[in-house]
């Protein structure tokens, strides 16, 4: 049997605050047991989970792994729009004229991911 990919971490200054960005960009929620100060948290979520662990040095250089959000409700404009008000910065935007392409954006602590057209968006495509 195959391995199967119980949730994916991130190395970070502080846990929960950087969890809580990231529940509700997912819409996720954390587990019963995860408080302020804890040295890692939990989010789970529709998709993979995710896991945040305390460590004492901070991010130097561009992630070798990122996620790829596809928004399910709304567009990707109204998902960059509404992660950006979350917290999160944009890193780099390869959105075109013709509604292709992806925006990369940073988490609080600079953890690089994007989000690319909704399944409705590359269906109308």
């Amino acid at each position: 049997m195959s391995s199967l990919v119980r949730h994916v971490t991130f190395d970070c200054a502080d846990p929960y605050d950087l969890a809580s960005f990231w529940v509700g960009a997912l819409d996720g929620r954390l587990g019963d047991d995860d408080h302020p100060g804890d040295p890692e948290v939990l989010v789970a979520s529709a998709g993979v989970d995710l896991l945040f662990i305390r460590v004492p040095e901070g991010k130097t250089v561009k992630n070798r792994v990122h996620l790829d959000l596809q928004p399910q409700d709304r567009t990707r404009e109204e998902e960059v729009e509404r992660l950006l008000a979350l917290g999160a910065t944009l890193v780099e935007d390869h959105r075109r004229p013709d509604g292709t392409g992806w925006a990369t954006l940073a988490d609080p602590e600079g953890n690089e991911f994007c989000v690319e057209r909704s399944a409705a968006e590359r269906a109308a495509a």
